[in-house]
């Protein structure tokens, strides 16, 4: 059992109802989830208001209640505790809970647009292979050392942050490595967390469905970097324009990567094939089985994190070299006549430029490339005539297709891609609604030698329609076709 006062350190307390001296069981801020002696934070989300479900935690035996706005009916023998902002103070409740977990091994945080899932999974992948105890928080999965978990947040909420980061300290785990999106710093969930080192990757369209305009989703992220304390590091892109702004305030050590300008971290790419990339990292050349200029910024940042954490430098680009594509990131097969099969998670405007730009660069024009993409709904809507316009003008031919419609009539979707088409550009595209029918179509419109491009979904393993999410792998349903 755990004491009140002592979970409620640095919270932000406007009133106190009632004694903090009260023994407390669980954290909770689904009313559903609520035992006897819970403390129950009622939190205002974008889809429901917690104070509407105080009376109902109350009923299932919660002691103490958490909240912006006290409640009309004060309930005796009840503690109410009115608080500034109620996801700030589940962050650091969930942390006091845990005993701080996050100070108890060495946690690093990769945020931007593109390649947080990427870096945060090689960084995983370096450390694990240099001996050591890792853990993962990613869009993907969550890993204890060993023990996987299923992912269902970018940045999960911070009562399971502390949760699993509790459980990789008793795992003896060394090392976290953790994806932190914008809405996790919204929403104040890293909150709490320490740091010891922080990755800023790009700043591309996205997110403009929740972030009211570009300047705030650019301004929630520099907000990790002013939170960063002067022990720990700051890695930038330097190539990006918003790289230099996200460390202005910061109090960590800053240091950049770049493969155009100055960087303390260069690179040269001396070759970029289908099957890997040949980089002249800080005057050492090293051979990776990744492709792509975007690829190449992953790795110099993923390089910087690991000289950072003390890791040698010869053995840091041994490691380099021995590294493996991340589910879903341009993860590539050919099939027995020579077409070449890629799925990529590219969801974003500069993500799907990058890697429709990089099959273009190692390619030989003697093939076609066809791009199957759609748009999932219930997002950003501003992006998709931009995505439709960048598929049509750098591929051969595009079908463009449902992504994750979610609650959205999947034609309407389409129809708002299909007006970012250029007119000279209508004969290379095609609309299917239905994804499983695109790719098939795709596959029996390739040649060998082809490549088709499958974007938008990556690692999913499902695909959302009206709430319900259906068994749907792109990489699965193109071998089949293909096979």
């Amino acid at each position: 059992m755990k004491i009140l006062k002592d979970i409620l350190y640095k919270v932000a307390i406007e009133a106190v109802q009632g004694s903090t001296e009260v023994a407390i069981n669980n954290i909770e801020f689904d009313s559903r989830k609520i035992s006897l002696n819970d403390v129950f934070l009622a939190i205002k989300g974008t889809q429901s208001d917690g104070h509407e479900f105080i009376d109902k935690a109350l009923s299932l035996g919660a002691s103490v209640i958490i909240c912006e706005e006290f409640p009309k009916k004060i309930v005796v023998g009840v503690t109410y505790v009115q608080v500034k902002n109620s996801s700030s103070a589940l962050a650091f409740m969930a942390a006091n809970y845990y005993e701080e977990p996050s100070k108890k091994l060495k946690l690093v945080g990769v945020t931007g647009t593109n390649g947080k899932t990427t870096i945060t999974t090689l960084l995983y992948q370096m450390f694990k292979k240099a001996g050591y105890k890792v853990g993962l928080l990613s869009t993907v999965k969550i890993m204890v050392d060993e023990q996987e978990f299923k992912a269902t947040h970018t940045t999960p909420d911070s009562l399971t942050l502390n949760y699993y980061l509790n459980e990789m300290v008793n795992q003896g785990v060394d090392y976290c490595f953790m994806e932190v999106s914008s809405h996790g710093i919204h929403q104040k969930r890293t909150e709490g967390l320490t740091f010891v080192g922080g990755v800023f990757t790009n700043l591309s369209h996205d997110h403009l469905d929740y972030h009211a305009s570009f300047a705030e989703y650019r301004d929630v992220k520099k907000s990790f970097f002013d939170g960063l304390t002067k022990e720990a590091f700051a890695i930038t892109n330097a190539d990006d324009k918003n790289g230099v702004v996200m460390l202005q305030n910061t109090k960590a050590k800053k240091f950049t990567y770049a493969l155009k300008s100055f960087a303390d971290y260069k690179a040269r790419i001396l070759e970029n094939q289908i099957t890997g990339l040949q980089l002249k990292i800080n005057d050492k050349e090293v051979w990776v089985k990744l492709i792509g200029d975007f690829n190449a910024y992953n790795l110099l940042a993923i390089y910087g994190v690991a000289l950072q954490l003390g890791l040698d430098e010869l053995e840091v680009l041994r490691l380099l070299s021995e590294l493996e594509s991340v589910a879903g990131r341009f993860q590539y097969f050919i099939s027995d006549n020579g077409v070449t099969a890629i799925v990529d998670y590219a969801h974003t405007p500069d993500a799907l430029e990058n890697v429709i730009s990089t099959i273009n660069s190692i390619r030989t024009n003697n093939e076609q490339l066809i791009t199957v993409v759609g748009c999932g709904g219930d997002r950003d809507k501003f992006k998709r005539p931009v995505m439709a316009q960048i598929a049509s003008s750098l591929s051969d031919k595009v079908i463009f297709t449902a992504d994750n419609p979610r609650s959205e009539d999947p034609e309407v979707i389409l129809a708002e891609m299909e007006k970012g088409v250029e007119p000279h550009n209508y004969k290379r595209t095609l609309t299917i609604l239905d994804r499983k029918q695109a790719i098939k179509t795709a596959c029996q419109m390739a040649q060998p030698k082809d490549i088709i491009l499958i974007a938008g979904k990556g690692h999913e393993t499902y695909q959302e329609i009206k709430g319900v999410r259906y068994d749907f792998d792109d990489l699965k349903i193109v071998k089949e076709f293909l096979e």
